[in-house]
């Protein structure tokens, strides 16, 4: 009670300053707010901006905790070497506390580095434009650690961190009015300014890239290997993961994309809570598996031959697609940003199957960096409310024939 009051103390002290808005956006993190609506014409529900954040990022924790262990089980099997392909879910290989330590000391700062950075910017633009500080970036700044590789340096995110919030959000007015997944519009800063950072083939490994600049230097040092899944069959490599290794996500990747497991448990766990899109996740599938057969077909047919650099993606099995690289996690977790998305429920059909489609489209066409869901989502943010207006269109004269008809 103390500190609530204490709280409540400053917050009133600085009513109506221009730091009103970051003593406001403390008191309402810690505590509910204290206003209530009155009236009849005010819908009273349980739910507000704040709990469905914390949702979302309670789907997210799973995949924050297995990528800390995956991120020093990785490390382990590249260094030692002793990696069991078919391992079962619950592996003691896995699931060891050195791989935990390991990746936490890897993950943990680029979390805090994540908020931190992008908090006191949102806080600044408060203060600057005199608004409320929304609770947008709780799931924001849980994303973008997930979404980077383990070994990206702190700065290089502090810098796409500030983008992204400034660029992607804050300049079209804050927490929902954004048009950009502002997470995606961090990552996307990163591939354009930084491309080798997310495209290389040392950076999904912790010490990968310190370990290779050493050898460089003339150290003895054995070669590690980071490469991606996609990497590896963009460039016909043979894959030594099998499909459960996929499935579990025993594999490189982005911090928290690898385990497809943990990502379906999280979509249906936003499904049951009514926060994610069921249309959008399940047209989001469709459209990938659309888009895989049609390359399947082409690859049996042989219209593309095996010395094209597109074949090995193109024959690489239609399904296959969803349990490597980011498809999953974006279709789950950024896809069904309820403000960039479509909001009809016809449009949110043809949202997601038109993300999946592109996804798998730009990921076999673009093998010097095999990832398109990013691409995919931002693009289709884009067109979201265009999709939007003529789906609303079309049902307006459907309705304006049928008063017609009734009237003649």
């Amino acid at each position: 009670m103390g500190l609530k009051q204490n709280l409540h103390n400053l917050k009133e002290k600085y009513k109506g300053t221009k730091m009103a808005p970051a003593f406001n956006a403390i008191h309402t993190f810690l505590y509910l707010p204290n206003e209530t609506t009155h009236g009849g014409t005010h819908i009273k529900a349980a739910d507000d901006l704040k709990r469905t954040m914390n949702i979302v990022i309670m789907a997210l924790v799973p995949c924050l905790i297995f990528g800390m262990f995956n991120a020093g089980f990785q490390h382990n099997i590249a260094v030692n070497g002793n990696f069991t392909s078919g391992m079962s879910f619950f592996s003691g290989q896995f699931w060891n506390l050195e791989n935990f330590f390991i990746g936490a000391v890897k993950i943990l700062p680029l979390v805090l580095v994540s908020y931190g950075v992008g908090l006191l910017v949102e806080f600044i633009f408060a203060v600057i434009k005199g608004h409320e500080i929304e609770e947008g970036y709780l799931v924001t700044g849980m994303l973008v650690p997930l979404i980077v590789p383990v070994d990206i340096p702190l700065w290089m995110l502090s810098v796409a961190v500030i983008f992204g919030v400034v660029i992607g959000k804050e300049v079209f007015g804050g927490t929902g009015m954004n048009i950009l997944n502002p997470a995606l519009t961090i990552r996307a800063f990163l591939f354009f300014a930084y491309p080798t950072w997310i495209s290389g083939d040392k950076v999904w490994v912790e010490g990968a890239v310190a370990r290779d600049q050493a050898i460089v230097a003339g150290e003895k040092l054995d070669a590690i290997s980071g490469e991606t899944m996609l990497g590896a069959l963009a460039q016909g490599k043979e894959v030594v993961y099998s499909i459960w290794d996929m499935f579990y996500g025993f594999i490189p990747g982005s911090v928290g994309e690898t385990s497809t497991l943990l990502i379906i448990l999280g979509a249906l766990f936003l499904v049951f809570t009514k926060i994610g899109s069921w249309r959008i996740m399940l047209s989001g599938v469709l459209g990938a598996l659309a888009m895989g057969l049609i390359f399947n077909a082409i690859a049996d047919a042989g219209i593309i031959g095996e010395s094209s650099k597109f074949y090995a993606l193109m024959n690489t099995p239609f399904w296959h697609h969803l349990i490597i690289g980011g498809f999953a996690f974006g279709v789950v977790f950024m896809a069904t940003d309820p403000v960039t998305a479509s909001q009809t429920n016809k449009g949110k059909w043809i949202y997601g199957f038109l993300i999946g489609f592109l996804s798998i489209l730009i990921r076999v066409f673009n093998p010097a960096y095999p990832e398109g869901v990013m691409l995919a989502i931002l693009l289709m943010n884009v067109f979201a409310p265009t999709i939007d207006h003529y789906v609303v269109q079309g049902n307006v004269k459907k309705r304006l024939k049928r008063l017609k008809a009734k009237l003649t």
